[in-house]
C-alpha cells in the first residue's frame, strides 16, 4: 500500500540522518548548479536539484538540522531510493501511476498560480484592502485597571472601607486579593472591549480615571476595581499589516484565476450518478 511506501521513505530518511555525516571531498572549489551531479547509482544521476527539491519538502524538525547533516542524510536517502526503484522490474501498480499523475497535476497547477502571481502587481489591491479594513475605523478605547478579588460581598465591602480610610490600593490587593494579579498589586494591564467578562467590563467603562468602583460580582467572585488610565488603541499602519494584506490580495488573485480557467475549460461529466461516492474508500481497486 502507498502508506507503507511513505513510511519506508520516512524511515530511510530517519536512518540516514542518524548515521554519521561523512565529509564531502571538495578539494577544489567548483561552481554548483541544479544540474550538478552529486552521485550516480548504476549510472543514474542524482543532482543537486534533486536534493534541493527533497529538502524543500522536509518537515520542520528536519529543517533545523545543520547543512552538513541534512546534506548527508538527503543524499543517502536519494541513493537508497534510487537503488530500490531500480530493482523494481514489474509494471507499476495503478496506485503508483495515479499518485504520480496527481502529484504532477498538483505541481503544475501550483506553478501556474505562482506565475500568475509573479506577473500581477498587487500594490493597489493591498492599499485598497487597507483603506477598506482600517481607513475608516475609529480607534477604540483601551483600559488599564487594577482590582481586588475576594469571595464575598461582605469581604468586598470591608476592602472598600479600608480604601476609604486611606489604605493603599496595591498593598491591599497584595494582602487580600485571591486573584492571580494580587501579588502584582492587582494590576491587570491594558485591555480592550471584550477582553473581560461583561459585568467587569461594564463597571470599568463607567469609572473615571483614578476612581474606585463599588463591589462588582462576576462568576469569579467580588471585585473592587480601580480604573488607572484610558487611552485610544493604535490603528495599525499599512506596513504593520502589509504581510497579512498581501496574503489576502494574492488569495483573491489566485481564486479569480482558478475560477476563470475552470470556466474556460471544456469539462465533461457523465450524466446521472455513474460512481458511488463510497467507492472512494475502495483502496483495493488500485491493486
Amino acid at each position: 500500500m502507498q502508506k507503507h511506501i511513505r513510511f519506508l521513505s520516512g524511515a530511510l530518511l530517519a536512518l540516514s540522518l542518524s548515521a554519521p555525516a561523512f565529509a564531502q571531498d571538495q578539494t577544489e572549489e567548483t561552481e554548483a548548479s541544479a544540474t550538478t551531479v552529486v552521485a550516480t547509482v548504476n549510472g543514474v544521476e542524482i543532482t543537486l536539484g534533486h536534493m534541493i527539491a527533497a529538502a524543500a519538502t522536509l518537515p520542520e524538525q528536519y529543517q533545523q538540522l545543520s547543512d552538513d547533516v541534512l546534506y548527508s542524510g538527503i543524499l543517502q536517502q536519494l541513493i537508497q531510493q534510487s537503488a530500490l526503484s531500480q530493482s523494481f522490474t514489474e509494471t507499476l501498480p495503478p496506485r503508483v501511476v495515479y499518485s504520480l499523475e496527481n502529484e504532477k497535476r498538483s505541481l503544475v497547477a501550483g506553478e501556474v498560480i505562482e506565475n500568475i502571481l509573479a506577473g500581477t502587481d498587487i500594490s493597489e489591491d493591498v492599499q485598497a484592502l487597507y483603506d477598506e479594513q482600517y481607513g475608516s475605523i475609529e480607534a477604540e478605547d483601551e483600559y488599564n485597571a487594577s482590582h481586588i478579588l475576594v469571595e464575598t460581598e461582605e469581604a468586598a465591602l470591608e476592602v472598600m472601607t479600608s480604601l476609604d480610610e486611606g489604605a493603599d490600593f496595591a498593598e491591599t490587593a497584595m494582602e487580600k486579593s485571591t486573584g492571580p494579579s494580587g501579588p502584582g498589586g492587582g494590576e491587570l494591564g491594558w485591555f480592550g472591549s471584550g477582553a473581560m467578562v461583561p459585568e467587569f467590563e461594564a463597571a470599568v467603562i463607567a469609572l473615571e480615571e483614578g476612581e474606585v468602583s463599588q463591589p462588582v460580582q462576576t462568576q469569579f467572585g467580588w471585585h473592587v476595581i480601580r480604573l488607572n488610565e484610558v487611552r485610544k488603541a493604535d490603528i495599525p499602519t499599512l506596513e504593520e499589516v502589509r504581510t497579512e494584506l498581501e496574503g489576502q490580495a494574492r488569495r483573491t488573485v489566485a481564486e479569480a484565476a482558478i475560477e476563470r480557467l475552470s470556466q474556460e475549460a471544456e469539462v465533461l461529466r457523465p450524466g446521472g450518478d455513474p460512481v458511488d461516492p463510497a467507492l472512494l474508500r475502495r483502496i483495493d481497486l488500485l491493486e
